[in-house]
């Protein structure tokens, strides 16, 4: 048995004022000028604590492994703090070489016409507060929460897969060329 001395890795992150955080369940709710989420930290081994201005995560543990699960949760919880602040944009080319692609949003989904002429649209899902704006060619996807802003992209692109053809050959798709922080209108 080793004599050294283990390290408890703490960290204190500073909110913002114009965010207001707070716990309730180990559910951490975050919410800023441009909306609010929620993160569920029960699965997540951290010792987590709201203060007055701040956020005090804790690793329970001194192993790698305590400490790669305690950089994850200092992550999570800087992805929520700069979503509410400044969001998130995405942006998705439309690429088609005979059958034009129209892209409309319709009751919280997106629907992809057209597609290798296909009569019926492809249909894609929007997740959570994201707002989907179809531009020419461009398809521009913002919202304040990262994972549901990329998840719409992703399942954007999957939704317009070519299957069972040459993927070299066969481009059309809408793909994801930009992604940056802030939104952009």
């Amino acid at each position: 048995m080793s004599t050294e001395q283990v390290e408890i890795h703490e960290v204190k992150i500073e909110v913002p004022d114009k965010v207001k955080v707070s716990e309730k369940h180990r559910i951490l709710n975050v919410e800023g000028p441009l909306g609010k989420t929620r993160k569920n930290f029960k699965k997540i081994p951290v010792d987590l604590k709201v203060e007055s201005k701040s956020i005090v995560i804790k690793s329970l543990g001194t192993r790698k492994k305590d400490y790669a699960i305690f950089k994850t949760a200092e992550s999570l919880v800087n992805t929520l703090i700069k979503g509410v602040q400044t969001g998130y944009t995405f942006k998705m080319k439309i690429v088609y070489a005979h059958f034009p692609i129209t892209v409309k949003i319709k009751d919280g989904n997106i629907h992809v016409e057209n597609f290798q002429g296909e009569r019926a649209p492809r249909v894609s899902k929007i997740f959570g507060d994201t707002k989907v704006v179809a531009k020419g060619d461009d398809v521009v996807i913002t919202g304040p929460v990262l994972t549901d802003v990329s998840q719409t992209a992703a399942s954007l692109q999957q939704n317009t897969k070519v299957k069972n053809k040459d993927s070299r050959v066969f481009l059309d798709g809408i793909y994801l060329f930009e992604k940056h922080d802030g939104i952009e209108k």
